[in-house]
């Protein structure tokens, strides 16, 4: 097996993954409980204009996946922008970046706890999503190749029954193409914030490039499968946002609680509720086991360079995973999973990763064309599309958001100084 070098020299990852491995993580990611969870949230923001708003999440993102892309290959490295905004824009960027994706991203394994635990057994959801935690952390604990082959089966089951809610309700007699029409409840405003909020759905992408030191051929393999990953969700999403949207309409997609389910029942098939609500725990399932998986790896990365507690950056001898940055990664996670509720995890996590993609833009922006720069447009909208979604979601959810970015700053700049009068 080839293996990278840890620069402070702690320890060795492995790379195992090849372009079809890394492509299933971010699938695994992206198709996950977004799809079960963000669609009512955003038809309520968009009304009609809720596949505007998924067609403006997807723009966004394809523009986020691109550059990331682009700086994956040429910085091939556990903790994606983490790294890039280092070696791009300077440490402060670099360290705001690593902050707003382990902040946002660990309030977004808590949200996909709990949609476990509301999907499996809504009386003790919150005991149900401290256990898949400490499970899924096991597994990633054992080493990512494991986490793969995991993840690869997790992705099979979500789309089997993702197909079949778009088929059953594209062919039941309750299909009414007349709901998908734009009609005068969509405004621009709604429109952007639940293209917000839809962007929760398609941040996994991110994943691929977190597990840049465990990828085999990065400036081969992290081009190819971030555009593949998100492609494919993308024809995802769309389908099943027409099938639903078909059958309940914008109003009934809003009131749903558990939309996809709510869409199989509309259009006469109750049998098949019970294997939605399974498959919306498993697909939570498969968010979770890739967001921890990539959280610890940027921690390891902060840690790598005592942002956060060095013991942090160990590599497991055996297994070749972070396994501190795992642990206690797994330990926050549970603590969340145990006290906090699932709609402001969603929309306080895609602040954070917002704010985490603008930085990953602004660092494309600088590449040369020597270091593969993307098209000087990707970027530029890229970091505009960041910074306008971020401020159109809540209020509440802005405010919290800047006001964690500001508590990064200034624990880096304390850090600074502590540095200067050593």
């Amino acid at each position: 097996m080839k293996t990278v070098g840890d620069p402070s020299g702690e320890g060795v990852i492995e790379r195992r993954l090849g372009v079809s491995d890394a492509v299933v993580i971010g699938l695994g990611s992206m198709v996950g409980a977004g799809i079960f969870a963000a669609l009512g949230p955003a038809a309520g923001a968009a009304g009609s204009g809720l596949l505007l708003a998924l067609g403006l999440a997807a723009v966004v993102a394809y523009c986020n996946a691109t550059s990331s892309a682009r700086l994956a290959a040429l910085y091939p490295q556990s903790g994606g922008t983490y790294v890039y905004g280092r070696q791009r824009l300077g440490p402060v960027w670099g360290y705001l970046a690593g902050w707003a994706f382990v902040v946002g991203k660990t309030a977004s394994c808590a949200a996909m706890a709990l949609t476990v635990g509301v999907y499996l057994w809504p009386g003790q959801a919150h005991a149900v999503a401290v256990a898949a935690v400490v499970a899924l952390t096991a597994v990633n604990y054992a080493g990512v190749q494991k986490s793969a082959l995991l993840t690869r089966a997790i992705v099979a089951v979500v789309l089997a029954v993702l197909a079949a809610v778009a088929v059953t309700a594209l062919t039941s007699g309750g299909v009414d193409t007349a709901r998908l029409d734009l009609s005068a409840d969509a405004t621009v405003g709604g429109v952007l914030r639940a293209a917000g909020l839809l962007f929760f759905a398609f941040a996994g992408y991110a994943r691929i490039a977190t597990l840049g030191e465990e990828v085999r051929d990065p400036a081969r393999t992290i081009p190819r499968a971030i555009p593949i990953a998100l492609g494919i969700t993308l024809a995802v999403y769309a389908l099943v946002a027409v099938a639903v949207l078909s059958v309940l309409g914008p109003g009934g997609l809003a009131d749903a609680s558990a939309p996809l389910s709510d869409a199989v029942r509309a259009s006469g098939a109750d049998w098949l509720v019970p294997v939605v609500r399974v498959g919306g725990a498993v697909a939570a399932l498969g968010s979770l086991l890739a967001l921890i998986l990539g959280v610890s790896r940027t921690t390891l990365a902060m840690a790598r360079d005592r942002h956060l507690p060095h013991a942090l950056s160990a590599v497991h001898p055996r297994n070749g995973v972070p396994h501190r940055a795992e642990l206690a990664v797994g330990a926050v996670v549970a603590l969340l999973a145990a006290t906090t509720d699932v709609r402001g995890a969603i929309g306080f996590s895609s602040f954070g990763v917002l704010a985490y993609y603008a930085i990953a833009n602004a660092s494309a922006w600088t590449l040369t064309p020597q270091e593969g720069r993307p098209i000087r447009l990707v970027p530029v909208i890229g970091l505009a599309g960041c910074a306008v979604l971020a401020f159109s979601l809540p209020l509440g959810t802005v405010i919290s958001g800047a006001a964690v970015l500001l508590l990064g700053a200034a624990v880096h700049g304390l850090q600074r100084l502590r540095r200067a009068g050593r």
